[in-house]
């Protein structure tokens, strides 16, 4: 476990690093800001506001309430709810999507490497290779892994706009339906909310913390930035390229350790806990499905961020995570528990209308 002063700058230097690196591999493969349309990004601004920042406070809220890891954390958060066991399913659900994830993330790197490095290797057994460099720098000190992802982060984002970089310009478009999707996405999947991975990042201070919004706001804040500076961020040069790739196996590597502690404070057996990490992360490897689990990605993230939603806005009683904010205002909070029993769920569900309807 990290310590406070650790975890303070750990959890939203994560946070951003992490949102970059899942948009700026995501972004090429689902269609998600191809161009600079300044509606699209006001759009995006509101779904951050009302999406993205209630299911940010709602993984702190629960992170301080239990004061475990999320997949640990299901079986005493149902018990207290009263709740069928069934719940618990989301737990299993979001810490297999990270392996997931993190297959999705290099096997879209290894296409980038392939198309900037001419080494005449197929794109999966280049794959293969990042999974395995991903594997082994899961066992790099976490402090360390998010240090050197950082740099990169930022190597790649100097890089880019030093190299000639010509980004298209900012234009008004007509709103579309299919851009809720697309602005949901980069709120709630991109941003790596749902995965329980800031909740877990974030267990050493939420212990000691009053309010969750000391720790919440941080975490968002950073998201957010992440996304504007992919605004500014194209990978059409060979090294900045190069630099994000190395970026892509520190963050895969990141998530890839963090998914591992929490099948390990679960008490799974080690061999079940390999077996979950490589086969999700290697599913990957097969060149005629990649395209295919690039929609279940997306698709599964949402799934589990509308879970979250109905079981802590339905479920869970309604006292429960009131002590674990502590707003400083009743009203905050009857506004805070809105967003997530209503906003949250029906927005998700037309971002999945939305998306489906651009895939079809």
């Amino acid at each position: 476990m990290q310590d406070n002063a650790l975890s303070r700058w750990i959890s939203p230097l994560m946070a951003f690093c992490l949102s970059f690196i899942i948009i700026a591999t995501l972004a090429p493969v689902t269609g998600i800001l191809v161009e600079r349309q300044i509606d699209f990004w006001l759009l995006w601004l509101g779904t951050m506001v009302i999406l993205a920042l209630p299911i940010c406070y709602l993984e702190i809220a629960l992170a301080k309430r239990s004061k475990i890891t999320a997949l640990q954390a299901l079986s005493n958060l149902t018990r207290d709810a009263d709740a069928s066991q069934r719940w618990r399913l989301v737990g299993w659900l979001s810490v297999i999507f990270i392996p997931f994830l993190a297959g999705g993330m290099l096997s879209n790197a290894s296409q980038l490497l392939t198309q900037f490095a001419s080494v005449g290797i197929e794109a999966h057994l280049i794959f293969i290779g990042l999974a395995i460099a991903a594997f082994v720098i899961s066992f790099v000190p976490r402090q360390i892994i998010v240090l050197l992802t950082a740099v990169a982060v930022i190597a790649s984002l100097i890089l880019a706009n030093t190299t000639g970089l010509t980004l298209p310009t900012w234009e008004v478009t007509p709103l579309a339906f299919s851009e809720w999707g697309s602005a949901t996405i980069l709120a709630l999947v991109a941003s790596g909310l749902g995965m329980g991975i800031y909740w877990q990042s974030s267990l050493a201070v939420v212990k000691t913390e009053d309010a969750a919004t000391k720790t919440a706001l941080p975490i968002w804040f950073a998201q957010l930035l992440a996304v504007v500076a992919f605004g500014f961020f194209a990978t059409q040069a060979q090294i900045p390229a190069f630099v994000l790739i190395f970026a892509v196996i520190t963050s895969a590597g990141l998530i890839l350790q963090l998914a591992r502690e929490q099948l390990a404070q679960r008490n799974i057996n080690i061999a079940i806990q390999w077996l979950i990490l490589i086969a999700a992360t290697l599913l990957w490897a097969i060149p005629a499905i990649a395209p295919i689990f690039n929609i279940v990605l997306i698709l599964w993230g949402l799934v589990i961020c509308f879970i979250y939603a109905i079981f802590v806005g339905w479920v869970m009683k309604i006292s429960h995570l009131r002590k674990a904010l502590n707003f400083s205002n009743e009203a905050v909070y009857n506004i805070w528990r809105i967003a997530v029993r209503i906003v949250l769920p029906l927005s998700i569900i037309l971002a999945i209308v939305s998306y489906l309807g651009q895939i079809l």
